[in-house]
C-alpha cells in the first residue's frame, strides 16, 4: 500500500510539472505574438504606387530613377553602394519626415542642402526618429543606399529586392528600389 502512495505522490509532481511547462510555453507564445504584434508595420493609409509621381502639387518629391540593379555582386566584396537623386517638382518645400529601409541589411542617407541625415535602416531594427529635412521647390537631394550582402549570411544568396521609403510632411511617400543577385 505504501508504494501505491509513493506512486500516486510522484505521478502528482509529473502532473504538476507537465502543467508548469505546458503554462510556460503558452505564456512564451503569448509573448512572442504581442512582441511581433508591436513591431508590425503601421498600416498603409495611401496609395504608394502613385505616391511621388511628379505632380505639380507644393512640396511633391521625384524622381527619373525609381529602381536600380546592381546586377550580380558577391558577398566576399563586401558593401554595394548607389545614389538615388530626388527632386522637389512642386512649387513649395518638402520636408522629408522619416527615411527608412525595408531590411536591416541596408542603410540610407539623405543630403538636403548641404546638411546629411542618417544613416538609417529598419523600423524595429533601431530608432528611426522624424528628421524633418527640407528639400526646397525645384532643388534636388541626394540618397546613398549601402547594401550589405553578408547581413544574412551564407542563407543570403540569390536574388535580392529592398526599399528606401521616404515619409513626407505632406502624408505621401517616395519609394526607391534595388536589387541585386547575390553570391558567395
Amino acid at each position: 500500500m505504501r508504494g501505491f502512495f509513493v506512486l500516486s505522490r510522484n505521478a502528482k509532481r509529473m502532473n504538476t510539472q507537465r502543467k508548469t511547462v505546458v503554462t510556460g510555453a503558452f505564456l512564451a507564445i503569448l509573448i512572442f505574438i504581442g512582441l511581433v504584434w508591436i513591431a508590425r508595420p503601421a498600416p498603409e493609409e495611401k496609395n504608394i504606387a502613385a505616391a511621388g509621381t511628379g505632380s505639380d502639387e507644393a512640396g511633391a518629391l521625384t524622381t527619373e530613377e525609381r529602381a536600380f540593379d546592381f546586377g550580380t555582386i558577391s558577398m566576399a566584396a563586401g558593401e554595394v553602394r548607389h545614389t538615388f537623386l530626388v527632386k522637389n517638382g512642386g512649387t513649395a518645400a518638402a520636408t522629408v519626415k522619416k527615411m527608412y529601409t525595408s531590411c536591416m541589411c541596408t542603410t540610407a542617407t539623405l543630403t538636403a542642402d548641404g546638411k546629411t541625415f542618417g544613416p538609417f535602416g529598419m523600423p524595429g531594427h533601431g530608432f528611426i526618429p522624424a528628421i524633418d529635412a527640407s528639400i526646397d521647390a525645384g532643388a534636388t537631394a541626394s540618397v546613398e543606399v549601402v547594401f550589405d550582402p553578408t547581413a544574412h549570411g551564407p542563407a543570403g544568396v540569390g536574388t535580392i529586392e529592398r526599399i528606401v521609403r521616404l515619409e513626407q510632411a505632406s502624408g505621401e511617400a517616395l519609394e526607391l528600389h534595388f536589387r541585386a543577385f547575390v553570391t558567395p
